[in-house]
């Protein structure tokens, strides 16, 4: 009899452990060089600079030598020589000096193809240079262009900065629809922007991406699907492929303005980057919740539905019809293609968490290919 219960407990320890959906990824390892290896709720420094050595660190960096200006009308060129690493700090060096037909020298850096990510927490603490012309950034740009060449891809700016208006910052996004000229704009107030360091910071996750300053939020972007009907989620919210890191200082152009000549040199100044992911493996506890109000948009055969809710995030939606896969999709819109038209399909989707758990699937939706 004793034998038999526990046969019994260990048959229902197997199945008590097959029915718990652990998760399928493994936990996150630190970076050896981040000197602040992890931060309050699940986030896990992957990636950083410290800027600890004598020089700038070439496995993580590769200088872009040119005298493009950005196709923003800049006038500096680029070389590999305007830097400076000394006490932990990068100094990004501008200088007035002919070179190879341009007036002022500078440098600018890219983690592309050494450091690339998708969603994560950046912050970069830095100091930005005195006088008007001078135009610093950390931004972001898409490594594969999945969507296409600028801005169809995309770019985030965690800041920019400008001389001649010496207490603001910025931060913003460029898209397919919001680009240029007519892109909102959010700036952040900040009396000693170029006389102290502070921490730039954004946190990237689908379908989101907030902006801190020294902890102090000062802007948000979200995907609302309801809002944009006649476009595909990848012309307003590209934000779904890998970014990669930049760092530079421009003259001039179409933002710096005009150039005060008396300031030279003059540096855009960074103690370090830092990128953190969350640890899903650890912090992740729950499936994501059943997807609901499925809806047609106004974008031919495509449709949205309600954001999943979820511990930390959605990764994606798997997308069925008449129960059979038919694909994913990042944030929550679907276009359909290749399908018979005037026929009615079922719709089923279930979403999936960065942990692997998957939701309950939808109700059925109906949906009529045209």
């Amino acid at each position: 009899m004793k034998k038999i219960n526990l046969l019994i407990l260990f048959v229902l320890a197997i199945v008590l452990v097959a029915c718990t959906k652990q998760p399928n990824i493994d936990p996150l390892e630190s970076a050896e060089d981040c000197n602040e290896k992890s931060l309050d709720g699940g986030w896990v420094c992957i990636w950083a600079d410290e800027f600890e050595g004598s020089e700038v660190d070439t496995t993580k960096w590769t200088y872009e030598v040119n005298g493009y200006g950005g196709g923003n009308g800049e006038l500096q060129y680029y070389t590999a020589d305007n830097t400076v690493v000394q006490d932990s700090i990068l100094s990004i060096i501008a200088k007035k000096e002919v070179y190879l037909g341009k007036q002022y020298t500078s440098s600018r850096i890219v983690s592309k193809y050494k450091g690339d990510f998708t969603y994560g927490r950046f912050i970069i603490r830095a100091k930005n240079p005195v006088g008007a012309g001078t135009w610093p950034a950390i931004w972001m740009m898409p490594t594969m262009n999945a969507y296409g060449g600028w801005p169809k891809s995309g770019e985030i700016d965690i800041m920019e900065y400008v001389g001649r208006i010496p207490n603001k910052v910025t931060g913003t996004v460029h898209t397919e629809i919001r680009n240029g000229g007519n892109t909102p704009v959010r700036e952040y107030t900040l009396p000693t922007a170029n006389s102290e360091f502070h921490n730039y910071e954004v946190i990237w996750e689908p379908g989101s991406i907030i902006w801190y300053v020294d902890g102090v939020k000062f802007n948000e972007v979200n995907y609302t699907p309801q809002f944009t009907q006649q476009y595909k989620y990848n012309q307003v919210f590209p934000f779904d492929q890998d970014f990669f890191m930049i760092l530079n200082l421009a003259i001039g152009g179409t933002l710096g303005g005009n150039v005060d000549d008396s300031i030279f040199p003059t540096a855009f100044e960074v103690d370090y980057v830092r990128v953190y992911q969350r640890d899903y493996a650890k912090v992740d506890k729950q499936a994501p919740s059943k997807v609901t109000d499925i809806n047609l948009q106004q974008l031919a055969n495509t449709i949205y539905w309600k954001k999943a809710e979820d511990d930390f995030a959605v990764e994606k939606y798997n997308i069925y019809i008449n129960g059979e896969f038919r694909g994913v999709s990042r944030l929550h819109q679907f276009t359909f293609g290749g399908l018979t038209k005037n026929q009615t399909y079922a719709i089923t989707i279930e979403a999936v968490d960065f942990a692997g758990r998957v939701s309950k699937i939808s109700d059925p939706f109906s949906f009529t290919f045209q």
